[in-house]
């Protein structure tokens, strides 16, 4: 059994494969030279020295001991067909069953020069980026999603002068909506981070970076956090994959129809019966367990021939930030709402809970929570809720 991919994904599905009754060999090939670690520390704990980098290793489950870590070893590209891995270093690996988990890597500006850049993905990044968040240092983030609003409270934390720069008109706006991203806003705001929304970055100078208003912005340090773009080159060759926009796989998680290659994580691309018809993507923590539990129970029935479960793989993806001494804690799908209500709180206020409801005609598919950890308890109050799947259309 291969399995492309060492981080979180890898390691999940490869015990999952375990949980599901895989016996027989089982090696993960993973680009990085380290075993899995944690990946959301490094913008916040780790950033900011409050945690050591060695604590981010994941914890292993006794069954996946015995498996081969081929570390420091990308793919370069597979044959489905023959069932073939080529490395880069040209050696072939032949396979039974295959698990695509190469997760993504951080999107770049398209502008050549500026101040030092930095993006925040390994722990190499974090470290890097640690250096210079020293008190009084100038950092202009441009992105104001996870990566851009977590690292824009670390820096401040720390004491540097904080400007974030994006295009939308509120911080985290595709994940949380305008009204909760504009009271997360206001309490960064209100600790002093300074926001330039709706405005792009047109060019980088090494004193920093002019907007698309012709405003000039000094800084010493540039933290890109413009998204992210899904690992699926090592697929590039394999003829009827649809690579669009990550690996789009059934809703079983089978890559093109393959009854023996699967993804998970958020390479994979599949279709969610909570949220309708459509395969999107999703860069959740929670969603590489979820997936790698399906997709793992897809791939044995196919191996060992036995009946396959037809329930869908129908996660609820869920997800948390903590920025300053505050925690956005998330269930369900909020991008997709039509609607969006108050359920408590008073988002005008510098402090205090907040809790939003996300609607899609008038079924609740999403709640998102700011503030203290009663807030992510009320939250994590309607998961029932939000586990009922919609009734079929007729």
């Amino acid at each position: 059994m291969a399995v492309v991919g060492a981080s979180l994904g890898g390691l999940r599905a490869a015990e999952q494969l375990r949980a599901a009754g895989w016996r027989d060999t089982i090696t993960l090939f993973g680009e990085e030279p380290h075993l899995p670690y944690n990946r959301p520390p490094l913008s916040k704990e780790v950033l900011a020295g409050e945690a050591p980098a060695s604590g981010t290793e994941l914890r292993r489950r006794p069954s996946v001991q015995d498996v081969e870590w081929r570390l420091g070893t990308a793919v370069a590209a597979a044959d489905l067909t023959a069932r073939t891995l080529t490395l880069t270093d040209g050696s072939v690996h032949l396979y039974e069953g295959l698990v695509a988990a190469t997760g993504v890597r951080p999107r770049r500006l398209p502008l050549p020069g500026g101040p030092p850049r930095h993006v925040v993905r390994t722990l190499e990044d974090s470290a890097a980026l640690a250096a210079e968040l020293v008190a009084g240092a100038r950092v202009l983030v441009i992105g104001s999603g996870f990566i851009g609003c977590e690292v824009a409270a670390t820096a401040r934390t720390a004491g540097c002068e904080v400007t974030v720069v994006a295009p939308e008109s509120e911080p985290m706006l595709l994940a949380v909506g305008e009204d909760l991203g504009r009271a997360l806003r206001h309490r960064h705001e209100a600790r002093g981070v300074r926001f330039r929304m709706g405005h792009l970055a047109t060019a980088l100078t090494p004193r920093g970076a002019v907007l698309d208003d012709g405003t000039e912005l000094a800084a010493d340090v540039l933290v890109e956090a413009v998204g992210s773009l899904p690992n699926t080159e090592w697929l590039a060759t394999t003829p009827g994959l649809d690579l669009t926009d990550g690996i789009l796989c059934d809703a079983h998680l089978r890559i093109g129809g393959l009854s023996h290659a699967v993804a998970v994580g958020d390479v994979a691309r599949f279709p969610n019966p909570r949220y309708g018809p459509v395969p999107r993507r999703v860069e959740h923590w929670s969603v590489p367990g979820d997936t790698a539990r399906h997709a793992a129970r897809t791939l044995l029935a196919a191996l060992t021939d036995t009946p396959r479960d037809p329930t869908p793989c129908a996660p609820l993806p869920a997800f948390w930030s903590d920025q300053f001494t505050l925690r956005l804690q998330s269930f369900g799908q909020p991008s997709l709402a039509d609607r969006t209500e108050l359920l408590s709180g008073d988002p005008e206020s510098p402090d205090g809970d907040l809790l939003y409801g996300y609607y899609e005609n008038d079924r609740l598919i999403g709640v998102a929570a700011l503030g203290s950890p009663a807030a992510s308890a009320a939250a994590a109050r309607h998961r029932t809720e939000l586990m009922t799947l919609p009734e079929p259309v007729v």
